[in-house]
């Protein structure tokens, strides 16, 4: 049995590419970026192709199969109307494609930029008789001239001028526009000279020009491979991101627009609407991407499939999966989309609120971005149901084990499904979801947890802030309004200068169960001293009394004693254990200790 191949190898004339072009023939998927190429490049690709050198393969895609259709766009300087239906779609090969046809097809001046990046018009030229001589550079040989064909100097003086052909035909500079069809401009050109002193060595010259070099151009062959109509469009997506050799890769957002575009819905617009409207009003959204986004979107739309499959007598075994991975998000449907879109936009709302229930309250400060997507697909399927104490306790429980189980930092869009329908049966009295049950936390974890890194250090200093923390100085619990106005970070306890000083591991001092949230000022209050001595000061500066600031202390699971007697050592153990509850209660179960899994 023969392998099934869904693509074809072959080779294909440059001049009948370029030309297929100019009809509308072959076209772009409008997801390709625009043409970027500089004066320099184009220059190089053109001495290459009059060398006969090779510049790489292009690859196309053939039109015609409904499960990937894209909105076309015609190559950069091409007007057609009304636009022509294409044959194939470039994939890869889009910039050189470009810089050829702009430079030796089309007639106009070719629109790109010098090396600063500042927008040029150019016309392009070959030396006759330096591309004849061997010793010289082919780059050399290729001139770029002005949009109004003078060659100024730096006072803007017209220095040359190869505005006419006749100056063209004197200067022995011939348009590289008229190399694919030059018997015009041949004929011209021995016009010119044919009664002109040395004018026959110039036409001799010629003659050789046309063999050694405008053949060139004539016959070049591009290798081309051709995938065709029957490849599914998640290939092609992988197809582009592995062969695109502007070096960015293609998300499968800009893929899913290109889509969406053949139904003239721009989803770029659209979630432009979703960002200003839903998400740009709460500062812990504003990490959140188009690709979550998305995600949410198809988990809601596979469950619809899967509902609707389940209900017309179809067995859990052979009914659709609910799946947010790439290949599920570029089958998505307009009409699913546009059905789910504005109650996921709700479901992140909502999750905004729920997070800054919990204390988090800006981007930074979310301990998985991932994790976001499946809480906002569940609260959009739940809506109202999710503002009730029972549902939100469930959720947040949930939010905690996944937080502090670490379970969102590899491969998680299999995770995402399974969390979705898991958490809304165990809403409506089911069992535990598996993220539940499996997640644990080491103790021993808690002494590595030192930066922003680790999801776990994030949720513990979001745990401290909602569990009751207030600071030191002015005395006030953390909630959305103080965390702002007063620069609310994490702080260490006993600062790092005063436990250098004392020989404290750094490894220690550094781990979270040295450091609590506070104000930027009560931080600089707190300086390098020793813990004993900064407590006195802020007690003297804030005006509270020794009770009052053991309370506070405390409210940070501080033991007040061990700090004002500058014991790191046992404050270190008596907080540890005590952050442990912390994680005990926000999970929802015991934390295990390693002697008692012996």
């Amino acid at each position: 049995m023969s392998a099934v191949t869904t693509f074809d190898s072959t080779k294909s004339f440059l001049k009948d590419i370029l030309k297929d072009t100019t009809t509308g023939k072959i076209q772009l998927p409008d997801f390709q970026r625009g043409w970027v190429w500089d004066d320099e490049r184009i220059k190089s690709l053109l001495a290459s192709v009059s060398l006969s050198f090779p510049i790489g393969a292009v690859m196309m895609l053939q039109t015609g199969n409904d499960d990937v259709r894209f909105k076309p766009r015609l190559i950069e300087g091409l007007i057609l109307e009304p636009q022509p239906k294409p044959g194939q779609l470039i994939l890869d090969g889009q910039q050189r494609l470009t810089a050829l046809y702009q430079a030796i097809l089309r007639k106009e001046a070719v629109d790109t930029e010098d090396i600063r990046k500042k927008p040029i018009k150019k016309y392009y030229y070959i030396d006759i008789e330096k591309s004849l001589n061997p010793y010289i550079d082919r780059e050399e040989c290729i001139r770029s001239i002005a949009e109004d064909r003078f060659v100024k100097n730096f006072r803007g003086e017209p220095i040359e001028d190869y505005s006419t052909p006749e100056n063209e035909f004197e200067a022995g500079l011939f348009p590289l526009n008229q190399i694919l069809d030059s018997s015009n401009w041949r004929m011209a050109y021995q016009e010119y000279w044919w009664n002109r002193e040395n004018g026959k060595n110039k036409i001799m010259m010629f003659n050789e020009f046309e063999k050694e070099i405008i053949s060139r151009f004539v016959e070049y062959q591009i290798p081309l491979i051709m995938m065709n109509n029957g490849t599914p469009k998640e290939a092609v997506c992988l197809v582009f991101e592995k062969v695109n050799t502007g070096g960015v890769t293609l998300t499968v957002f800009e893929l899913l627009t290109a889509t969406f575009a053949a139904d003239n819905f721009n989803l770029r617009v659209d979630w432009e609407r979703v960002r200003n409207k839903h998400l740009k009003k709460s500062s812990v959204l504003q990490g959140i991407e188009n690709t979550d986004f998305l995600q949410a979107v198809c988990l809601l739309a596979t469950r619809a499939r899967k509902l609707k499959k389940l209900e017309e007598g179809e067995t859990e075994e052979k009914a659709p999966a609910v799946s947010c991975k790439r290949k599920d998000i570029l089958k998505l449907k307009l009409e699913e989309y546009t059905e789910n879109a504005n109650k996921v936009a709700q479901g992140f709302e909502k999750a905004a609120k729920l997070l800054n229930i919990q204390n988090i309250f800006i981007s930074r400060d979310i301990p998985y971005r991932t994790q976001i997507t499946p809480l906002a697909a569940t609260l959009a399927v739940l809506g109202e149901e999710a503002d009730t104490d029972g549902v939100r306790k469930k959720i947040f429980q949930w939010y905690w084990c996944g937080v502090l189980g670490e379970l969102y930092g590899s491969t998680v869009e299999a995770r995402f499904a399974k969390d979705l329908l898991e958490l809304l049966e165990w809403i409506k009295g089911g069992p535990e979801p598996t993220t539940v049950r499996e997640a644990s936390f080491d103790p021993e974890r808690l002494n590595t947890l030192r930066t922003r890194n680790s999801a776990a250090y994030k949720g513990i200093y979001a745990l401290l802030m909602r569990d009751g923390g207030i600071d030191f100085r002015t005395g006030e619990p953390i909630d959305i309004q103080t965390y702002s106005d007063d620069s609310i970070d994490v702080h260490h306890i006993f600062p790092q200068d005063w436990c250098k000083n004392c020989g404290i591991s750094q490894d220690e001092y550094n781990s979270i169960i040295n450091k609590t949230p506070l104000s930027a000022k009560t931080n600089r209050i707190i300086g390098g001293n020793a813990p004993s001595s900064y407590i006195e000061r802020l007690q003297k500066i804030a005006g509270i009394d020794e009770l009052r600031m053991d309370e506070i202390l405390a409210s940070h699971v501080i033991e007040p004693a061990l700090i004002r007697n500058n014991n790191f050592e046992e404050f270190f153990e008596t907080r540890k254990k005590a952050i442990l509850k912390r994680i005990e209660k926000a999970m929802g179960k015991p934390v295990i200790h390693r002697e008692e899994e012996q």
